[in-house]
């Protein structure tokens, strides 16, 4: 069994990662460390974890990290990482990050997008963007984990861009969003008041991961140059619906386009394709490390339109965090991953 210490415990990935790496059977949870929230039994703060997980929320330092644990996970918010990983990576202590500090190789890209000072140039540089579906090698000690609307944009348009099937038009992504990907902290957006029977479009034409997304498609096709993408708030607690529209080369069929998307992802354990003419619903992900997709091609038009949907908290953060360990610890990539959604 190998220790994990979860730095930003007490945030809703940092909590799903106490939930996921406890049932893990190689992992187990090491220390629990929070800037803001102290305690010596984590049941004070979470009643729910009471019988299952009690033990101290404390403060940190690395040595202490490393001394106690084999490797440490950073759920915290962006701007934590690049200020508190050094330690960790001079020592080549495994490390996964989850806040977008380290997945944008370019600091200027990084400072215009989240207007934040980067990373410093030898951690960019030794990090490793790990989208799990499209690692051919073992990770390195030093993982970014992808954004939670990257994942979900990334993973419906990839097979697309790989097999050169759409026009110079620009992708357009529409991403819905639930409240815990907000993050815990109080705004106007997330209050009751403003979030229930309601759906509120936010950071237009500025969402920070639209340069991440755009990184990850020029993997497959470096003439691509930008994407139009919005971003919305739904009242739902969990899950990502992300629609995807393309301009598909002439002549195309939607079945050549759905070979496309079954070939890329038919020995990969966590996209499931639905079948021609079906699109995926959100609750069928909850809970899960699952990304659904379906498809399909209006013949007037030449618009192909792809849904994909995933849980924010699990695929989108703290379960791919565990898919990306599970490929670094070249055990099977869905260990202690396979759930059954909650459903209804």
């Amino acid at each position: 069994m190998m220790k994990a210490a979860i730095i930003g415990v007490t945030g809703y990935t940092g909590l799903e990662l106490v939930r996921l790496i406890q049932r893990h059977p190689i992992l187990q949870l090491g220390t629990l460390h929070s800037h803001s929230q102290h305690t010596a039994n984590s049941v004070a703060f979470y009643p729910h974890l009471q019988g299952l997980v009690e033990q101290a929320i404390t403060p940190y330092t690395p040595e202490k990290v490393m001394a106690e644990n084999e490797i440490v996970f950073f759920a915290t918010p962006a701007g934590v990482t690049k200020n508190e990983v050094a330690a960790f990576a001079a020592a080549d202590f495994p490390v996964i990050d989850l806040s977008g500090d380290l997945r944008l190789k370019d600091g200027e890209v990084y400072k215009k997008w989240y207007k934040s000072v980067p990373a410093k140039k030898e951690l960019l540089k030794k990090a490793q963007y790990c989208l799990p579906e499209f690692m051919e090698t073992k990770p390195g000690n030093l993982i970014a984990n992808p954004g939670c609307y990257a994942t979900a944009a990334l993973l419906s348009a990839i097979p697309l861009v790989k097999a050169g099937l759409i026009t110079d038009m620009p992708l357009i992504f529409d991403g819905k969003s639930g409240l815990s990907g907000a993050g815990k902290s109080l705004s106007d957006h997330s209050h009751f008041v403003t979030a229930d029977e309601n759906m509120t479009l936010y950071k237009l034409n500025e969402h920070q991961h639209i340069p991440e997304i755009i990184h990850g498609l020029q993997q497959f096709d470096s003439s691509l140059k930008t994407i139009q993408f919005t971003t919305s708030l739904i009242p739902v607690k969990r899950g990502i619906l992300m629609t995807l529209y393309a301009k598909i080369k002439k002549d195309v069929t939607e079945l050549e386009l759905y070979e496309a998307y079954t070939s890329c992802y038919h020995n990969r354990d966590f996209v499931r394709m639905q079948p021609l003419g079906k699109l995926p619903q959100l609750r069928q992900v909850v809970g899960t490390n699952f990304c659904d997709i379906g498809m399909g091609l209006n013949p007037q038009t030449g618009i192909l339109t792809v849904v994909g949907v995933i849980d924010n908290l699990v695929k989108g953060a703290s379960g791919q965090a565990l898919q990306n360990f599970n490929l670094w610890a070249q055990l099977d990539e869905d260990t202690g991953l396979k759930d059954i959604p909650l459903y209804p």
